[in-house]
């Protein structure tokens, strides 16, 4: 069922929403201060992902991230490539990063399709370092062309979004361990 919103067509009944969670042996201040560098994403969202599921580029200031601050990156997905437009929505130093993306997935066939996404990234203090708790809610997908049909099957919608979750925590353990070694001095 499309709708239609203030940022076009929705073919979502409801948001779709991925959660994962890693412990790092690195204080919420060492991880925030990896994930504020917008521009070291691509190497742990980039670089240490699968070749078939990652960020390509990014265009990002050379500044710790703060709300308002926009970037721009591209990326492979199975599906396709993602070319993205990012706004930082909040930015709390040692516990929360925020950003929406409206991203164009331009398909292996040649068909655009336009998402809207919420990125979350809340650290919690630990003994030993802090819990990453990363969230992804899709809130717009403007067709739900090909594989993505499979988010209009209940049964089948578990397992695609079970499949982003595995894309989603090799993200965040590699943040995690990134965010170590920076850390350490390494």
């Amino acid at each position: 069922m499309q709708r239609m919103g203030e940022r076009g067509a929705n073919a979502l009944e409801h948001e779709l929403v991925v959660r994962v969670e890693e412990l790092a042996r690195a204080s919420t201040e060492a991880v925030y201060g990896v994930l504020s560098d917008l521009r070291s994403h691509l190497r742990w969202a980039g670089e240490q992902q699968k070749r078939t599921t990652r960020l390509l580029t990014i265009d990002a200031p050379d500044r710790p991230a703060a709300v308002g601050t926009e970037f721009h990156t591209t990326g492979a997905d199975p599906l396709g490539g993602f070319s993205d437009r990012s706004v930082v929505t909040e930015a709390t130093p040692g516990s929360t990063l925020e950003f929406v993306t409206e991203a164009h997935l331009t398909t292996k066939k040649g068909k655009g399709i336009d998402w809207t996404n919420v990125h979350r990234y809340e650290l919690t203090p630990t003994p030993d370092g802090c819990r990453i708790a990363y969230t992804i809610r899709i809130v717009r997908i403007s067709e739900l062309a090909g594989m993505l049909g499979l988010f209009k099957v209940p049964a089948l919608r578990g397992l695609a979004l079970k499949a982003s979750a595995g894309v989603a925590k090799r993200g965040v353990r590699n943040l995690a361990r990134l965010a170590e070694e920076t850390a350490e001095g390494r």
